[in-house]
């Protein structure tokens, strides 16, 4: 479900990251997938653990020159020396992501990169049934299905303007549940912003589904 709420009501929000230690296989073992890592962003505030809150952390991994990264966007300053349990010593850094988000402008074009979960929601809710959900299998349908949701989302994207980079399938374990394997897909390009307070929106509470599980982080950077 998306979040309609304008992100001047959120005092102040942190973009952090840490380099993954990929290198150190006793250090990462329990990382074996997605739920695994869910539960390092969320013991990695505390506070929000010991008060009963529990409030939305955008996250998601990735990979620059052979090098994994792992990116949090939280309302809160996480604990770093939590979140450098299964980080190389001394990558770990936070800092004010509002300035930034602030500074965006109508008409603006901007470098940005999605990970996100592209599905496709079949079946009226019935007898309290859920909807069931199939993953876009094809490069046309995940494209679509971002240009569908770019303008709501506070950006207008062209089907030229950004391509896929990468597409997979991830694992995910519910204590008690069967597994099961979560569409993947990396975008990136160009956007240009049409509505600032609905993209920085977007930024801050992520587009899509699965966003407990390191989909629908949106970033970006100016393109000069």
């Amino acid at each position: 479900m998306d979040i309609d709420l304008d992100w001047r009501e959120i005092a102040m929000v942190y973009l952090s990251r840490v380099e993954i230690d990929t290198k150190n296989r006793r250090k990462i073992k329990d990382l074996t997938n997605l739920g695994a890592y869910h539960n390092w962003i969320e013991q990695s505030f505390p506070d929000e653990i010991q008060k009963g809150i529990r409030k939305r952390h955008l996250w998601r991994i990735d990979t620059l020159a052979n090098r994994k990264y792992l990116l949090v966007v939280s309302e809160d300053k996480p604990d770093l020396t939590i979140l450098s349990r299964y980080g190389i010593a001394n990558t770990t850094a936070t800092k004010e992501y509002s300035p930034f988000i602030n500074s965006i402008k109508k008409g603006q074009q901007l470098r940005f990169r999605l990970v996100a979960n592209p599905v496709l929601r079949k079946g009226a809710r019935k007898n309290g049934e859920r909807e069931r959900t199939f993953p876009h299998i094809t490069i046309n349908q995940q494209k679509e299905w971002l240009i569908k949701r770019s303008e709501r989302a506070g950006f207008k994207l062209s089907e030229n303007s950004f391509e896929i980079k990468e597409r997979d399938f991830v694992p995910l374990y519910h204590k008690g549940n069967r597994p099961i394997r979560l569409s993947r897909v990396a975008f990136e390009g160009i956007l240009e912003v049409i509505d600032p307070i609905a993209l920085q929106n977007t930024l801050i509470y992520g587009l899509g589904r699965e966003k407990a599980y390191g989909m629908g982080m949106l970033t970006v950077i100016p393109i000069n």
